[in-house]
């Protein structure tokens, strides 16, 4: 799989640390980074954009925005057509993010979390699949909203 990684400057720390992880995992084939440059103070629209762009509508893709809280980029992500954004502070929001959800982007707050439970949700929601069943029908309403 592809993950694409973004975040403003208040989730550069925790992007890097997420980027390091996703570098050893075995199923991801590859990773595009759309991180600033440093720290100084960007726009979290432009990243979460940028990332979702990537994205959309691809079956192997998944998108991993960060921000300080995570709300703002899931706000955004979740206005571009072909993403189903989920905001996951645990493990539980991860997994049924995936599974009942068949969520391809996942926002973190790096003022919500450290690096260990930010590590777990990422595992669990990159190596969950999505259960479609009873729940296909209610992801195609969604989809069809936009």
């Amino acid at each position: 799989m592809t993950c694409v990684i973004g975040c403003d400057h208040a989730g550069l720390r925790l992007a890097y640390e997420v980027i390091d992880l996703l570098s050893n995992m075995d199923n991801v084939d590859k990773i595009v980074e759309i991180i600033p440059q440093d720290s100084t103070k960007v726009d979290y629209p432009d990243f979460a954009a940028l990332v979702c762009k990537e994205v959309a509508n691809k079956q192997d893709h998944f998108g991993i925005l960060i921000c300080g809280s995570g709300i703002g980029m899931s706000i955004c992500a979740n206005k571009i057509s072909g993403i189903r954004a989920a905001l996951c502070v645990n493990e539980y929001m991860a997994r049924y993010a995936r599974l009942h959800n068949d969520a391809n982007v996942l926002c973190l707050g790096e003022r919500l979390m450290g690096f260990g439970i930010a590590r777990d949700v990422v595992n669990i929601f990159l190596n969950t699949k999505f259960e479609a069943g009873r729940h296909k029908l209610r992801v195609d309403k969604v989809n069809a909203l936009l």
